[in-house]
């Protein structure tokens, strides 16, 4: 995952999940302050692996 050549669509894929499996183990949570932060934070995670995305598709591979 370092270099010139590494495989951003990989990077960008493992960011999303963890970040989509973190929020629904938030949801699970049964502490309100777990969910809020929990949503909150992997939420900031998926947007900034959605503007790698976008970036990625704007400047090309």
């Amino acid at each position: 995952m370092r270099g010139p050549n590494a495989n951003l669509t990989m990077g960008i894929s493992v960011f999303t999940v963890l970040s989509v499996l973190g929020i629904i183990f938030a949801i699970i949570s049964k502490k309100l302050l777990f969910v809020i932060t929990g949503i909150l934070l992997n939420g900031t995670v998926l947007v900034f692996a959605y503007f790698l995305l976008l970036a990625l598709g704007i400047g090309g591979p």
